[in-house]
Parts: structure tokens; sequence; C-alpha cells
């Protein structure tokens, strides 16, 4: 079943499906790429509905490349089926055919069934490869049809997923994806002040040199005319694919990416564009980062203002972080949202199934990637007010529906959410002195400790809490219970034989302090590699 340029190496290294699919160097990815076409062509004869395929590793490096599929409504694959798509990629070539043909019986699919997959790329070099790769596979297992999109960012892809299931969403097509962000966002600028004082309609993005810059510069014509200028920073071409830009970069280097004078707002994307952080410079403070938490407040608080001005406060507004959000964060998450707070595992797939929970689901991980999710008791709540004879109640349900109609509601998209942050200091007439001013970020630290075996590290309660090695996290509550207002967390790399540590604190320095203490005990107890790690 596999063709030769697709064959497996005897020495090849097993793969597993991770947060968002398969992602390691391009050059050790052809098989498994032609087998995800396997998997794809699969999942869509089981569902008989289209599924989607995206050849990307986003924030990764050029070199780098990856493959995630996509489910019918533009969810990520359903978790059941990693492990299938992970039995097909390590498959020897003598023993592919009779895994395709085992799951099939086992999961009860006829072959001869249509198989329907939408197939994007992003940007890099090896993508166009790849995608032949996966236009292979799919076309093995016929009768099968594959539509390919190009180049497109990562949301789009799951948007025209969406729309092939679920015309109702939106148009299939790049076209349609534009027009139907760029009528909602004017008609939220159109509903809001004609004079806002504070509020400033020129932003500066960084594109991370990737595919990002292709999609907002098709739309940078029209948002101009509704009073958005966007000034795009690492375009394609302008340099290599997320090296010193982008929104990795910005949140985990803390500074402005390459080519940007930080004067005035900023957005980064990453080389996807499904995540995105904003940045500002603030007098003496210098650089001041708006995270994906900030963003997540700023979004949901404005959805709970307008439910409250509709008068529906019965519509939940519910917030999902991850542990890796800032405790101050939470704090205010707290005050304008009570208990409809919740916490997931890390990625973006738990914290998608967490925020169908509510009403209105608002979901982000600290480094920008996330969006919002709107159920139907919300959509008919808002439908109906819209028809009253309540003026104020009529607006801010108008509003509500606009706005949702601004969210890719399928995944985190950096375009999308780019448009609502601006629609909505733009409502609020706002800046990002305000918007920062909403809560202090506790002093933090992310650090890697090489390990010998990350296997034995095993964590309960969304990862807050680490129940193996033995003692360790005994460990971790002692040099927590040290300094005011701690927090510390450990949990192992999904892809890297090492282990994270997170900490903060209510100083830089009990900070410091804390993150030393548990990067010292990760590393004696768990037979750390190498030198162990100094924070600073």
């Amino acid at each position: 079943m596999a063709v030769s340029s697709y064959s497996r190496p005897r020495d090849a290294t097993n793969i597993g499906y991770g947060t968002a699919g398969f992602r390691t160097n391009a050059e050790l990815l052809d098989n498994v790429i032609y087998r995800m076409g396997l998997a794809a062509a699969l999942r869509g004869k089981a569902l008989g509905r289209k599924v989607g395929v995206m050849i990307t590793a986003s924030h990764n490096p050029e070199r780098d490349n990856g493959v995630k599929l996509v489910e019918p409504m533009g969810e990520m694959l359903l978790a059941e089926w990693e492990a299938h798509a992970t039995l097909l990629a390590n498959a020897a070539d003598s023993e592919l055919k009779s895994v395709v043909e085992e799951l099939a019986s086992t999961l009860g699919i006829d072959l001869n069934t249509l198989g329907e997959v939408v197939v994007g790329r992003d940007t890099r070099a090896s993508s166009s490869r790849l995608a032949l790769a996966i236009c292979y596979g799919v076309g093995v297992l016929r009768p099968t049809h594959v539509r390919s999109v190009g180049v497109v960012t990562t949301p789009q892809l799951h948007y025209i997923v969406r729309c092939e299931n679920d015309p109702s969403y939106g148009v299939p097509t790049i076209g349609g994806y534009e027009e139907k962000l760029l009528e909602a966002f004017g008609k939220l600028l159109s509903s809001g002040a004609r004079s806002p004082r504070r509020y400033k309609g020129t932003v500066n993005v960084d594109c991370a040199c990737g595919v990002g810059s292709i999609a907002l510069s098709n739309m940078e014509e029209r948002l101009s005319a509704v009073g958005l200028v966007v000034n795009l920073v690492n375009r394609v071409g302008e340099g290599v694919l997320n090296e010193g830009c982008g929104a990795d970069f910005v949140k985990t280097k803390q500074r402005a990416p390459a080519k940007a004078n930080v004067t005035g707002r900023w957005a980064s994307f990453d080389g996807d564009a499904d995540r995105i952080v904003y940045f500002f410079s603030k007098g003496q403070d210098g650089f001041c980062l708006l995270d994906g938490d900030r963003i997540a407040l700023l979004l949901s608080s404005f959805v709970k203002s307008l439910l409250t001005a509709a008068g529906a406060e019965e519509i939940k507004v519910g917030l999902v972080q991850t542990a890796y959000a800032n405790g101050a964060s939470t704090e205010r998450a707290k005050e304008d949202l009570g208990d409809a707070l919740a916490c997931a595992k890390t990625g973006v797939k738990h914290c998608h199934h967490a925020a169908l929970a509510y009403d209105v689901g608002v979901y982000f991980e600290a480094n920008g990637h996330g969006t919002l999710l709107f159920s139907q008791k919300f959509v008919d709540r808002m439908q109906s007010l819209a028809t009253s004879s309540d003026a104020e109640k009529k607006g801010a349900a108008e509003k509500l529906l606009r706005f949702r109609d601004l969210i890719n509601e399928t995944v985190g998209d950096a375009i999308s959410i780019f448009l609502a942050v601006e629609a909505v200091l733009y409502l609020t007439d706002s800046d990002c002195d305000a918007w920062r001013a909403m809560y202090d970020d506790l002093p933090n630290r992310q650090i890697k400790v090489l390990v010998a075996d990350r296997g034995i590290f095993e964590t309960t309660d969304a990862e807050r809490v680490c129940v193996k090695p033995a003692g360790l996290q005994a460990e971790i509550d002692k040099a927590v219970a040290k300094v005011p207002k701690g927090r510390a967390f450990v949990r192992p790399s999904g892809t890297e034989d090492v282990v994270r540590v997170y900490a903060e604190a209510e100083s830089t320095e009990a900070m410091l302090t804390l993150a030393q203490d548990v990067v010292d005990a990760v590393h004696s107890m768990a037979g750390g590699v190498g030198e162990k790690p100094t924070v600073t």
C-alpha cells in the first residue's frame, strides 16, 4: 500500500499525535504525512462528511513541519482517533494494508463509501511537497475526493471545513471567510461612538514572516475604509518564518520582534496565524505584553456587559484557562464572572471541550491561542431580544450577534481575534493603558529542566498537582508556602525529555526563589541531565 517514495525507514523513530498533530523536522515527515492521507480518508468515510488536513508546524522553526486532521465542524481530531492516526503513522510498510483493513473492520467503516478531504498548507518550503503526500495517501482509498485550498492560515482551513459541512456558518472559500469577518467588523464599528477620544485606529501587526501577512493584506484596504489602518511588519519573504518574530517569540522572550519600533499598539501573530498577543510601550515601564489571559478577560468582560445591557443575565459567560494563566488574571476573572471559571489541561483541544459547558464559553491559553463559543441558547435569546421595543436591549443584542459573526468558533484565529479586540477597544473607547490596568501580572517564570525520562512524571487536577514521582509535590508545596502569593507546578513535555516548571509569586525576588527551589527538587529527584538550570 505504501508508494516507494513514501516508505517508512526501518530505523524510523516512533512518532505520536500530540496536542495539535504530528510535528518534527520536515525531512522526516513524508511517510508520516502520506499515512495521514490514509487516516483522513478513513475518517471521512467513517463519518460520511468532509474532513480537513492542515500542513503546518505553527510557531515551530521553518525547518519543521507537521500535520493535523480537522473534524467536520472544524474541531480538532477526536481523541480516540489520535490513537488510530498514531498507529498508521508508525506502521511498517509491510503491515500498512492490514492495519487499514483492521481499523476499517473494527470501526465499522465501509471502504466503498466516498471519502472527502479538504487540504490546506502554510508557507513553509516543505509544505507543497507534503501536501502532495497527503493527496497520494487519500487517493489510495478510493472512492475519495480531495480539494486543495492552497496556502491558507490554519483557522481559514478549519472555517472552510466547517462551512463545507454546515453551509449556515458561511461560504466555504477564502473570500467567504473574509466577507464574513469584514461585514461583521464594519457593522460593529458603525454601531459605536463616532468620535472616540482614547482609541486610535492605527495598529501594527507582526506577521511572523508567515501566511497571516497574506490573509490580512487581502483585507487591508477594506479595513482602512471603515477606520482601521493596519501596518504589516515581517511579511512573507521579509525574513525567516518565526525567527526573532511572531507571537511565541514575543510571549516567551518578553520583548518586541525584529523590525518593530515599539511605538503605538502592536499585535503579533504566529506562523500559521492561530495565535495572537498584543504589546505596547509604556513610558518607564518599557515593553508591556497583553497576552492570551488579557485578551480573554477583555472579550469576556465585553460580552458580559452587553448581556447585562440586553437584560439577559441568565446567559452564562464562562472562562476556561490553563494552569499557565497568571494568578492575577484568575483573580480578576473571579471578580468579573464569579464562579463561571474553569481550568483545563494544557492544549486548546482540552480548553475547547470545557468551554462547551457555558452559554458563551471563552477559552485562551496565555500564549494567545483561543476563541469564543456561542450556544444555541445564546443565539435564540439574542435573536429574540433583537426584535425588542426596548432600544437599549435591542441594540445590545444586535451587537452581540454581530460580535458572534466576527468570531471563528472552530479554533483560535489570530485575524478573527485581532478584529474582535479592535472592535471592543473602539466600542468601549479604550486604549492599551486602560486594557493593561485591568490587573497587574504576578512575576512569573517558565523553565525547562532536562531529565533522563519524562515518563516518570504524572500529573492530575488539570496538571496542577504532580502525583509521580512520589514526594515531589510535597517539596513543591513546601516551597510555595514560603513565599507570598506563591504558586508553582511541573508538567512533563509532550515532545521532549524535559519537565516544564512554572512559578509565580508576589515579588520578583520571591518568585525567583520559588522557581529555583522547584527546579532543584525536579533536578535532584528525577535524575536531571546536565547542569542544573539557574533561574534568573
